[in-house]
């Protein structure tokens, strides 16, 4: 796969700039794509199309990811609420693969290069629906707009028999879980790939210290500490044109229809990993949170800090904390007690009931293959070799976690995993257009109904 492009020096400093701004956008570092120990042949196969549904900074990332994973792959479709969106993630790909040089979408003709990026004029489609012309020209589908399309959009696609990629988290509400939930199943039945984007399953140092929690490193997990801690993200400012729709669907991140609060958009990750390691899911969660620092106008009606206790069937507590406040300890970590050692992830050491290291993980960060590249390389030669990835209802399960622990932080009651699951709860209307109302409005200040522990209600 060294070989895969002879023009990958003269390419490298175009292909850096777009790849570390996605990065950024998105809150990875992406690495060189890695081969796959008995991977097909894939030159010999069939040109798979790709659709892109979501042009933000984390959909781009994708679609550079997957098109770096398999020679034979194709994007050929993608859609958006907004044209400028289409246009500017357009442009960047195109310009990892092609450095500065630009490709006629029009006639789609290239000069001399291997075509990995066709994205003709006429399937640019932008808007609510544009989803569905997209999801029908491809093989394979990337989908990452916000969380709160993403029950709708899968849907679709494995209605129509497409393989998907879908970023986390994979709902915003219980409505959208049970979806997702049903159309996992459908997509076992149908033998259609499903991975979602919780990418610590496909990463090494993960994968080895999970085997070696299952062998029995640490013993039972009794307990542990979960870590999302850092200054927060994107805050995109009204600008008096907007209306009111278009400023919630621009500004996103702080409305919870649209993204569920950072709980749930980025601590999934460190719940999904306690999930993971313990080998269930909770029965029930209490917890604490608040807005104290970031609490303007255009900060929506999210939380800046939530602190949950999640309590497995075992008897175990995982203790989760995500905050986004600036000036304060900066940790995403995870760490687990057992009956004989605990483990550290960050540090990748177990140690014993004494604190006496037994084992380290022996690489550096940035020697790993990148998981996010991992991800896509697992998803293409799953589908060449007719195999079956099916993560979409471990991604439901560990979404609907999350917003289990976002319902204790907002009503301040202990709630069980089976009340959130059959929550009447909708927070995403069934159908979007330029013409509907928002499900949150500001009141005549411009501020937004922040939840308050002990009066909020469990719906």
């Amino acid at each position: 796969m060294k070989n895969r492009n002879k023009n990958k020096n003269k390419k490298s400093e175009s292909r850096r700039a777009f790849v570390q701004k996605t990065a950024i956008a998105s809150g990875i570092l992406l690495s060189s794509p890695i081969g796959l120990e008995g991977m097909v042949r894939i030159n010999e196969n069939p040109k798979l199309k790709l659709a892109l549904v979501g042009c933000g900074g984390r959909g781009s990332g994708a679609a550079v990811q997957a098109l770096t994973a398999d020679e034979n792959v194709e994007l050929v479709a993608m859609a958006d609420a907004f044209a400028d969106r289409i246009e500017r993630s357009l442009n960047g790909i195109q310009k990892h693969f092609d450095g500065e040089e630009k490709l006629d979408y029009s006639t789609s003709k290239h000069q001399g290069k291997k075509r990995k990026v066709t994205v003709k004029e006429k399937n640019r489609f932008v808007g609510f629906d544009a989803y569905k012309k997209a999801i029908d020209l491809a093989d394979v589908v990337i989908l990452t707009t916000p969380p709160g399309f993403r029950p709708y959009h899968f849907e679709y696609a494995i209605a129509n028999d497409k393989h998907v990629f879908m970023e986390k988290p994979v709902a915003t509400d219980p409505v959208g879980i049970r979806k997702v939930l049903a159309t996992a199943k459908l997509a076992k039945e149908k033998k259609l790939n499903v991975v979602v984007g919780l990418q610590r399953h496909y990463q090494s140092k993960y994968l080895d210290l999970k085997k070696r929690i299952d062998q029995g490193a640490i013993g039972k997990i009794r307990g542990g500490q979960v870590y999302w801690n850092d200054a927060g993200v994107w805050v995109k400012k009204r600008k008096p044109e907007q209306t009111e729709l278009e400023y919630q669907m621009r500004n996103w991140y702080y409305f919870n229809w649209l993204c569920g609060d950072h709980i749930l958009e980025q601590h999934i990750h460190n719940i999904d990993i306690a999930n993971w390691f313990i080998g269930d899911y909770p029965i029930s969660a209490q917890g604490m949170g608040g807005r104290q620092v970031r609490n303007g106008k255009d900060h929506g009606e999210i939380f800046d800090h939530h602190f949950v206790e999640f309590t497995y069937a075992s008897g175990a507590v995982i203790s989760s904390q995500c905050r986004h406040i600036r000036g304060t300890m900066r940790r995403v970590d995870e760490v687990f007690q057992g009956t004989k050692g605990s483990l550290e992830i960050g540090k990748g050491e177990i140690t014993d009931l004494e604190g006496n290291s037994q084992y380290k993980y022996p690489k550096k960060w940035g020697e790993d293959p990148n998981p996010y590249q991992v991800e896509h390389d697992r998803l293409f030669a799953s589908i060449r070799n007719g195999s079956v990835i099916a993560d979409g209802e471990n991604g439901a399960m560990s979404t609907l976690t999350a917003i289990l622990g976002r319902m204790a932080t907002y009503t301040g009651k202990k709630i069980t995993l089976q009340e959130a699951l059959n929550s009447k709860q909708h927070l995403m209307p069934e159908t979007v257009t330029w013409n509907t109302t928002p499900p949150s409005l500001p009141d005549a200040n411009g501020n937004y109904v922040i939840p308050i522990p002990g009066k909020t209600k469990m719906i």
